[in-house]
């Protein structure tokens, strides 16, 4: 939970700016507030304006426009540097601050006019690792499917239904937990889920999908169901406490069905499931790159062009391993 008390004003106006009118989702709003308060707590420390040298002990709450206004583009190197050196921070963690800052500037000096100059204006984002995805085989999926269908427990539709959409449709954890019963059109064959930045996006359903949903919705509690809290009343997956269920309870469901596989869970999670239903789709069912980006509700294309390397390192193992290839 964000304590608006510890920022200065600024903070707490972009933030709220992010939420009314970026349309920013509420863990986005805490990614902004964590890098902006390590930056400016950083800031005190690089300008000689604290004798703490706990970084994080370091209040921030008392600074002004002012000394925003003699930040330079050094002055942010200068915390990206000391963010690598002190913490380690990959290149996916620097470039999530360096955006967060950008951002920040950009509200400053274009949206609210608070200061005259942009010192992120021309900042660069680093160098990202290109690490191609982990994801299960074709094989190894069905052998998922086949082992959370044959088990033998009252929860058995619900974690089928789980394990189905994941492979099937590609979604984020946080977009099938967040499933309403209204989401789901039978006869279209598509639900509306709502992803990253709170954009909703239509995901459209095969008859794998709907058979194990269908399947799900018949044993699915009809009374009980915690009517003090109507988020759980509209939801599609239940808890055993007959509430929504919960990110860790979906993930605790993946790993447990993993193990009855035979499958690596230090390897595989929640998330390679969605990696596994990408990889299969662009390896067999002929997606378009384009088509691809718009069911995963990619940003970039750049990020969904993870997969067309999975394939390609596919075509080099092939050829590496031709038999005529070591004579």
């Amino acid at each position: 939970m964000i304590k608006r008390e510890d920022n200065p004003e600024f903070i707490n106006s972009f933030l709220d700016y992010s939420i009314t009118i970026l349309n920013k989702s509420p863990n986005s709003i805490k990614e902004y507030n964590y890098d902006l308060a390590m930056f400016f707590k950083f800031i005190k420390m690089h300008f000689h304006m604290t004798d703490e040298t706990d970084i994080k002990e370091i209040k921030i709450n008392d600074l002004g426009l002012d000394t925003v206004k003699k930040i330079t583009l050094d002055d942010i190197h200068a915390f990206i540097s000391y963010m690598t050196r002190e913490y380690n921070s990959k290149s996916t963690t620097r470039a999530r601050k360096i955006s967060t800052i950008r951002i920040f500037f950009k509200y400053l000096s274009r949206k609210a006019k608070l200061i005259d100059n942009n010192p992120a204006q021309d900042l660069e984002t680093p160098k990202l690792d290109k690490r191609l995805p982990k994801y299960l085989s074709l094989d190894d999926s069905k052998k998922l499917l086949a082992v959370t269908s044959n088990e033998d427990n009252r929860n058995n539709e619900r974690d089928y239904a789980i394990i189905t959409l994941f492979l099937n449709c590609g979604m984020r954890l946080s977009e099938l937990v967040g499933i309403n019963l209204k989401d789901i059109n039978f006869g279209e064959r598509k639900l509306n889920v709502i992803g990253k930045g709170n954009k909703e996006r239509t995901i459209y359903l095969n008859e794998a999908c709907i058979k194990a949903i269908n399947d799900y919705i018949e044993v699915r509690p009809k009374e009980a169901i915690k009517h003090d809290n109507k988020y759980s009343e509209k939801a599609l997956f239940l808890s055993e406490r007959k509430s929504r269920i919960s990110n860790r309870t979906v993930e605790n469901i993946v790993t447990n069905k993993l193990q009855e596989a035979g499958l690596d869970v230090k390897k595989y999670s929640v998330h390679k499931l969605r990696h596994t239903a990408a990889t299969l789709m662009y390896q067999y069912g002929n997606v378009d790159i384009r088509a691809l980006q718009e069911l995963l509700g990619h940003e970039s294309i750049s990020t969904t062009e993870i997969y067309t390397h999975v394939s390609n390192e596919q075509v080099k193992h092939a050829v590496e391993n031709n038999p005529l290839a070591n004579l």
